[in-house]
């Protein structure tokens, strides 16, 4: 169960906690060492650092394996009118406080929208790119961040969640995940959650897609109604020697929905080109 993952997580060789930086103090959380090089994890616009509980568990096992929050969002300070590459450059100065040099990045809906801008920063710094659930345009995308916006003025954090989790998750999540994916998009600050919004929705990243040379995986639950397995298809073509792939009876949330088939696709993608220790 997913609660029980992310305690399991925290008991064992979890570490929680924010970190002064170059761009103002963020929040993370990491698990394990060992001597494969480190994977970071990037969260969703109504999401933080929890949801990646079961893959801090699963590759902590074998490396250092860190999910940092955007500003706003957790632990991390806001900052005002922090724009996508506001974003990626806070991961980046969170990287160098915790002296990661490159690393593996994963982000999900907006964190994969993240993980792009993250590369057209600084691409030295990827080892690879892992994007789950997301896209580099969003055809609907205008429309959605309208939506998402009016929502988040007119209504609590928590009504609008409990009102967008069935459109998120796939027929297989639990009772157990609906409810966390509710508590967690509550405790969001709604002015840091506009910014995600924007940072998001109103992406075209399209150059900045065709443009990477590292080893990419793309990854989309099969039953995504947010973000459809046709824009990860899009993107498959939109990056040179990517490979897509489905998971399973998931929605938007692939990697909470559906864990153990999200990080074995993650496993066979790296055993591909890292060299064992």
């Amino acid at each position: 169960m997913a609660t029980a993952c992310k305690a399991n997580a925290r008991r064992h060789d979890g570490d929680m906690a924010s970190l002064a930086t170059a761009r103002g103090r963020i929040g993370y959380e990491k698990a394990g060492g060992g001597n494969g090089l480190p994977i970071l994890f990037l969260h969703g616009v109504g999401s933080d650092k929890s949801v990646w509980a079961p893959q801090l568990a699963h590759f902590g096992k074998s490396r250092r394996a860190v999910a940092i929050e955007y500003p706003g969002y957790g632990d991390s300070e806001f900052v005002e009118g922090a724009t996508r590459d506001d974003f990626a450059a806070s991961i980046l100065a969170a990287m160098d406080s915790l002296d990661i040099a490159r690393a593996h990045i994963c982000g999900l809906s907006l964190g994969g929208v993240i993980a792009l801008a993250i590369h057209a920063a600084s691409p030295r710094r990827c080892a690879s790119l892992i994007i789950a659930d997301s896209f580099a345009a969003h055809p609907d995308g205008q429309g959605i961040y309208d939506r998402s916006v009016a929502a988040s003025r007119s209504m609590t954090m928590r009504a609008m969640a409990e009102a967008r989790t069935p459109v998120l998750l796939g027929s297989a999540a639990t009772q157990e995940l609906k409810r966390e994916v509710i508590d967690t998009m509550a405790a969001i600050d709604p002015a840091a959650f506009r910014l995600g919004a924007a940072a998001v929705w109103l992406a075209d990243q399209r150059d900045r897609a065709a443009a990477i040379d590292v080893p990419t995986l793309i990854l989309c639950g099969d039953e995504d109604a947010v973000t459809p397995p046709a824009l990860s298809e899009q993107l498959g073509k939109l990056i040179a020697g990517s490979r897509v792939e489905m998971i399973l009876a998931s929605g938007h949330l692939a990697n909470a929905e559906q864990p153990r088939h999200f990080n074995a696709a993650i496993d066979r993608f790296l055993g591909e080109f890292e060299t064992p220790a």
